[in-house]
């Protein structure tokens, strides 16, 4: 820590770096060339290190090159924790981890309604497909699709989906309306690679008892929102969970199609390091969450 120099002289040397001349990075400053000067070399003295060489241009050393980004993170972290500060005026910052497409198409279009219950509580949403762990990142709570098993945390079960294909009405026009389910052998479907947790069509099919060699694939995605996006667009037909297709079917860009019941086999939980839990503000955005996941699951029956 000794060799900590003033903030004023860590400053005038990061504004220095960006400027080719003492006179240009005193404008920048509002402080005289001498003054700029004068701060620097007491830095190098200060560190040891030659930062600049002098000519009718300012340049990096090969020291100051390799400090002048630690600076300027420094600044930059300080300046956003400062805004960051400002602006909660108060509130509690709750930063929650969630996958990208539940956050996109789930939590967002509800967050507005926690605002007007606790307005003191101020989300910051953290997206990951990784399973998280908390000794590892900053976040406060996640929300989960699995099994439940979560042995080394507290963990809340919040809702289970269906799973059921949908279709935009364009493809309906287009290729007509299936009757039954396995009529859908000859349509184009969308189907989502990788995790095993992502609904496959196999398994919807085998459930309504259809028997299946080979899919007419269209496109296969990575992505869930890509999914669901492409069959907005008419490309296909998807498997969607009933939480990530709540508006779309609402308003009528996409149709489920068919009834038959298919509970998703892996459901939503609230998780959190044990202990944080009974906090105030985890209690309230926990007991928001799990009101919201109640009128879900009764809307997903």
């Amino acid at each position: 820590m000794r060799y900590l120099p003033p903030t004023a002289t860590l400053r005038a040397f990061e504004v220095a770096t960006r400027h080719a001349t003492f006179t240009s990075a005193s404008e920048e400053l509002h402080i005289t060339q001498s003054a700029v000067s004068h701060q620097l070399k007491n830095l190098e003295e200060i560190w040891g290190l030659q930062l600049f060489q002098r000519g009718r241009a300012l340049s990096l050393t090969p020291a100051g090159a390799a400090l002048a980004p630690i600076v300027r993170e420094f600044f930059r972290n300080l300046e956003a924790t400062l805004s960051d500060l400002r602006e909660q005026k108060g509130r509690v910052r709750l930063k929650v981890s969630t996958t990208y497409s539940f956050a996109l198409k789930w939590l967002l279009p509800r967050l507005p309604n926690l605002s007007r219950q606790h307005p003191e509580i101020l989300v910051t949403l953290e997206t990951t497909d990784k399973v998280i762990n908390f000794s590892s990142t900053e976040s406060d709570l996640a929300i989960r699709l699995g099994n439940g098993n979560y042995p080394a945390l507290h963990s809340e079960f919040m809702f289970r989906e269906q799973i059921f294909p949908v279709a935009s009405p364009d493809l309906l026009n287009r290729f007509g309306a299936p009757h039954e389910p396995a009529e859908l052998l000859a349509y184009p479907l969308l189907t989502r690679h990788g995790a095993e947790l992502v609904p496959k069509w196999e398994t919807w099919f085998r459930h309504v008892g259809v028997s299946v060699s080979a899919l007419k694939e269209s496109v296969r995605f990575a992505d869930t929102n890509m999914t669901i996006e492409a069959a907005l667009l008419g490309q296909g037909i998807a498997l969607a969970r009933s939480g990530h297709v709540e508006t779309e079917i609402c308003d009528g860009s996409l149709v489920r199609l068919f009834d038959a019941a298919f509970p998703s086999p892996v459901a939503y939980y609230f998780v959190c390091p044990k202990g944080i839990e009974s906090q105030s503000h985890i209690i309230s955005f926990r007991n928001w969450l799990l009101t919201e996941s109640g009128k879900a699951q009764q809307a997903y029956r």
